[in-house]
Parts: structure tokens; C-alpha cells; sequence
């Protein structure tokens, strides 16, 4: 019972922190789509792209701990990729104009 709560409670934290960093890059891009200047653009886009990284971070702990199957890892981390590649072209492409 003791080992069954633990588990449980470590499955709620770890949910929690991907959660909140998952919620926080939609929320940074958000921000950017009405940021006050190209640097300000550059640095909301600079968040969200540490957010995606520390998502990856949380959705991989989860796997390594087997709080998720290998294909609900597989389905998220193809996308969390993907978004990273995203970020960092058009942060990339903004710094180059």
C-alpha cells in the first residue's frame, strides 16, 4: 500500500512538471505572436524553446520511470522534436533578419 501511494505520488509530480512546462510554450508563443519588438519576439520564442526542452526532460523521466507505454512515449516525443526543430528555425531565421 505504502509503495502503491509513493508511486502514485511520484506519477502526480512528475504529470504536474510536464504539465506546466508543456502549458508554458503555448503560452510564451502566445505572447510572441504580440511581442512589443523583434528582441522581444526573439526572447518569447528564447522561453518557449527552454520550456520544450525541459517538456522533453519530463516526458522522457516518465517513460524511464514507466509511468507511460512505449507508444504514448513514442507519439509525444515525435511531436515535442518536432516543435524544438520548429522553435530553433524560426528563432534562428528571426536573429538572421
Amino acid at each position: 500500500m505504502i509503495i502503491d501511494n509513493w508511486s502514485l505520488w511520484k506519477r502526480r509530480i512528475l504529470s504536474k512538471q510536464l504539465l506546466r512546462s508543456g502549458t508554458s510554450i503555448g503560452a510564451n508563443v502566445r505572447e510572441a505572436e504580440h511581442a512589443q519588438s523583434k528582441a522581444d519576439f526573439i526572447h518569447k520564442l528564447s522561453i518557449s524553446l527552454k520550456e520544450a526542452n525541459e517538456t522533453e526532460y519530463w516526458l522522457d523521466l516518465l517513460f524511464e520511470t514507466k509511468f507511460l507505454t512505449e507508444e504514448e512515449f513514442q507519439s509525444i516525443k515525435y511531436k515535442i522534436i518536432e516543435l524544438l526543430k520548429l522553435l530553433t528555425s524560426i528563432i534562428n531565421t528571426s536573429k538572421n533578419k
